[in-house]
């Protein structure tokens, strides 16, 4: 597996989806907070998902997970995948975006890579711990983040 990005960039600026779930059963959202890297000596991704997000019950629910990265022209589409929520309307209809599935989880077909990932823990950000200028512009009257991390089991190239 190879992936050669600058990944400040890929999360922050491009964004991404994070997918979670089955063919019959699935949720996506817009993310640009995550990380790559290694732990436990394997390949992984962490991302950040607020507690009260309906994609944060199919994270609980599901042992694969995929973060995907798309061209600029579905920046748009990501925006809307990022403020709505799928317990309110049908996302992927409104998106227009084509699901596959993928490894366990599920993707879309307009996706440039699908990273593929297995769960290998969720923790809590426990907000006593961040700096106080941080919990309070994010927290404050807000649920909390987990941290889910997956190990990278492939990387889909379109």
């Amino acid at each position: 597996m190879n992936f050669n990005t600058d990944i400040f960039e890929q999360f922050d600026k491009k964004w991404a989806l994070l997918t979670a779930g089955t063919e019959n059963s699935f949720n996506t959202m817009t993310i640009s907070w995550g990380g790559m890297g290694t732990l436990w000596n394997k390949p992984v991704v962490s991302v950040y998902v607020r507690t009260s997000r309906y994609t944060h019950d199919f994270m609980d629910k599901n042992e694969y997970f995929t973060v995907s990265f798309y061209p600029e022209q579905y920046k748009q589409i990501l925006g809307i995948l990022g403020s709505k929520s799928g317990r309110d309307m049908d996302k992927m209809k409104e998106s227009g975006l084509t699901p596959v599935s993928v490894s366990g989880s599920m993707s879309f077909k307009e996706a440039e890579i699908t990273i593929v990932c297995r769960k290998l823990m969720k923790q809590r950000l426990e907000v006593k711990a961040i700096p106080e200028d941080i919990a309070k512009a994010l927290y404050e009257g807000e649920a909390p983040h987990d941290m889910f991390i997956g190990e990278v089991v492939e990387i889909i190239r379109k």
